[in-house]
């Protein structure tokens, strides 16, 4: 049943609002519009499936991006700081960063580990794992002290892995615990709202192949604000 309500009910005023895939669109159209106010871990990661994010949460990240589970796997991106692009030594080119998979998740990291001459990707990793855990610590920390929390995904998702992935965050969150779903389909033309009759989840069906659709994100997170809880 498409409703033009759904939307309008997670409109509002949150302590946080945090993406969370399957790309790097959620937290960059965040902080566009002034949204995001911390770096957390899968900000700037390839999270193709859903439930696999699920599972990593509900598991509290134990064994995320260990490094006995990583392996470098095709392709590279630009090397990113906080989603801002890093420049070579001289400043003349941007710099490259590898694609490590973790393969008990499944979740790319594609902004992290840089490309450099004749160095192996795993002399990043130290560097990598302490701001890594950093995100970790403060993910759970503004969980606790959040009396209301917005997630952003953008990517397939079914009903059942909605849900699922809704139960697992509202064990985490201590107040209102929403997610608002950008749920990408094939040959799909315009965004329309679908409601699965489920407390605090929030569809929003897209087309597959515009996720930098700048018209598409503003319908999604106009009317969002955050409250001054985590004010800077």
């Amino acid at each position: 049943m498409v409703t033009n309500l759904k939307l309008q009910d997670v409109k509002g005023a949150y302590d946080v609002i945090i993406g969370l895939g399957s790309w790097c669109g959620p937290s960059l159209y965040l902080r566009q519009r002034g949204l995001r106010r911390f770096a957390f871990p899968l900000d700037w990661m390839i999270s193709n499936s859903i439930s696999d994010v699920s599972r990593l949460l509900d598991n509290r990240f134990v064994g995320f991006m260990d490094l006995e589970q990583l392996q470098k796997t095709k392709g590279t991106s630009a090397l990113l700081e906080d989603g801002v692009a890093v420049l070579s030594e001289g400043n003349q080119v941007y710099q490259d960063a590898h694609f490590i998979l973790d393969t008990r998740y499944n979740i790319i990291s594609v902004h992290d580990f840089p490309v450099l001459p004749n160095q192996d990707w795993m002399h990043s990793y130290d560097v990598y794992r302490g701001r890594l855990n950093h995100r970790i610590d403060r993910f759970f920390r503004i969980l606790e002290h959040s009396e209301s929390v917005l997630f952003v995904r953008w990517g397939e998702v079914t009903a059942d892995e909605a849900a699922e992935l809704h139960a697992v965050l509202s064990s985490l969150v201590r107040g209102t615990c929403n997610v608002l779903f950008l749920q990408t389909l094939l040959d799909l033309e315009n965004v329309q709202e679908i409601d699965w009759g489920m407390d605090g989840i929030c569809t929003l069906q897209v087309p597959d192949s515009r996720p930098n659709d700048i018209s598409i994100w503003n319908y999604a997170l106009d009317g969002l604000r955050l409250t001054n809880r985590w004010g800077m």
